[in-house]
């Protein structure tokens, strides 16, 4: 039975999936082997010795040390493309509200409710100080083509946008998933020039941080509008308070309040919503519990942000699997241990990501414990398992 930890409010469908399993899954857990969370920040957390994963149900994971996880063994996922609907549904009514003053003209009808016989007149007098463009026939820049990107380009397509859209990283899964009416933007400076509306849809991390500064405002339309469903930091608050004082940017619509936007103009901001639906929690909680429990029963790893995704079909008695530094010889020196014993081996597979590798051996028997405890004690070796 593999005792999972719960943190935050899980979706029951994630938890009784696990438990459906025969996995422990509790929040009450003081030596988990896996780690099930949302939005908790765990960087200044204990990692229990015996933890082997972290599965993060969303598809943000700055909330999680990374770096020490990967240290340490402990392979981090998370969930993309689960809330993906979710915050493409978002992004539409962040359009609209960018475009229209929708919020203003509901607070100025409620304003006048105790006008009685007057508020039809005072309606057809006013309306206009609330109008804004329609969508249809203007040029939205989507900044970044994953999941959710994607999905708002194809829905800008439907709604008779012309869709630029530039992601340098774009897989071939996006490109696939991809309407043929997007047009690919050569860089982001061409983009920024040529958008009316902006759509940040980048994952946070060093090089996406402050990706709209000074220098990419002043590449931009006067009177641009700017939705983000990214990440607070992906934008330069002081610069986009800046551009919004000036014209520049006309509206900006953000999930990612603060005390400086709050006090901008011509900001909307809401409380994160992205993701807030119960079919998105749910999805996101099963992928979440999913891949934990493929990683804790097959050893392979999906969706990781720490580790390289590593799939093989099992073979063999056993499962040999092993985290270590990414430095030449290392799979000679394990299978070294291997050939010792006099087991075959069934099937293999090793794959880098930048310092680190993971290398899963199936083997025709069960090593001793001797030569498990070897492998583990070498150097640049992480974490060992055989299951």
């Amino acid at each position: 039975m593999y005792a999972i930890k719960t943190i935050n409010n899980i979706s029951s469908t994630g938890i009784e999936y696990l438990e459906k399993k025969g996995c422990l899954v509790s929040s009450d857990l003081d030596d988990p082997v896996a780690i099930l969370v949302r939005s908790e920040d765990l960087h200044h957390k204990h990692l229990n010795a015996s933890l082997l994963a972290i599965a993060r149900a969303g598809a943000g994971y700055n909330n999680i040390p990374v770096e020490k996880c990967a240290e340490e063994g402990i392979v981090v996922f998370n969930s993309p493309g689960a809330n993906a609907e979710a915050v493409k549904e978002l992004e539409l009514c962040s359009l609209v509200m960018a475009s229209r003053d929708v919020l203003g003209s509901i607070e100025w009808v409620r304003s006048v409710a105790d006008r009685g016989d007057e508020i039809a007149a005072l309606v057809e007098k006013n309306k206009g100080n609330f109008a804004g463009p329609e969508l249809m026939g203007k040029t939205i820049g989507v900044l970044g083509l994953g999941a959710v990107g994607a999905l708002v380009a194809n829905a800008a397509v439907d709604l008779g946008m012309e869709v630029l859209g530039y992601d340098p990283f774009m897989s071939v899964d996006a490109a696939w998933r991809l309407s043929r009416d997007v047009t690919r933007a050569d860089t982001l400076e061409d983009l920024l020039a040529s958008s009316d509306y902006i759509s940040l849809n980048v994952p946070y991390n060093e090089s996406t941080h402050h990706y709209l500064s000074r220098e990419q405002f002043r590449l931009m339309k006067t009177g641009v509008r700017i939705i983000n469903e990214s990440r607070e930091e992906v934008v330069d608050d002081e610069a986009m308070i800046e551009a919004l004082c000036t014209g520049t940017v006309a509206k900006y619509v953000t999930d990612f309040p603060n005390t400086a936007l709050l006090s901008a103009p011509n900001v909307i901001a809401m409380p994160h919503l992205g993701a807030c639906t119960p079919e998105s929690e749910d999805r996101c909680a099963l992928m979440a519990a999913n891949q934990i429990y493929e990683y804790l029963v097959n050893g392979n790893i999906r969706n990781s942000v720490n580790l390289p995704d590593v799939s093989l079909n099992r073979m063999g008695v056993c499962r040999l699997c092993v985290i270590h530094r990414n430095i030449p010889g290392m799979i000679n020196r394990i299978l070294d241990f291997i050939t010792a014993e006099n087991i075959n081996v069934e099937h293999m597979i090793n794959k880098p990501r930048e310092g680190y590798a993971y290398t899963i051996v199936d083997l025709g028997a069960r090593p001793d414990i001797e030569t498990e405890l070897s492998i583990r004690a070498m150097p640049d070796v992480l974490r060992v398992r055989v299951i």
